[in-house]
């Protein structure tokens, strides 16, 4: 896989592991990215609602209608082993990717 993919599969990822516990509904997916993040990734409805139904297109969520605790209808999200499988192959590649710019910032740090 290219980089400049695995950049623009970031938000595909970050939604994919924010399933990854138990399904959720698309403000709690927000909530989730933004809370483990520390505020870092910022996800608007703009950005959220296409990447869910790509996601959903390419079977690695399912989604299906349910009630939230605020008593809202809501569709809630859930994995599929499919996305399990690509958020595996996903996250060891961000990790390769991310121990490459460490190693070259902290070369430009000496």
């Amino acid at each position: 896989m290219k980089y400049s993919d695995l950049l623009h599969g970031t938000l595909d990822t970050l939604i994919l592991r924010a399933l990854a516990d138990e399904p959720r509904h698309g403000y709690a997916i927000v909530r989730r990215i933004e809370a483990e993040t520390g505020d870092a990734v910022k996800v608007e409805d703009g950005s959220l609602y296409p990447a869910l139904y790509r996601l959903e297109k390419k079977r690695l969520i399912r989604g299906e209608w349910g009630v939230t605790d605020a008593g809202r209808r809501a569709r809630f999200y859930r994995v599929t082993d499919a996305g399990r499988r690509q958020l595996a192959e996903r996250t060891a590649e961000w990790e390769r990717f991310s121990l490459g710019v460490r190693r070259m910032l902290e070369r430009s740090a000496e």
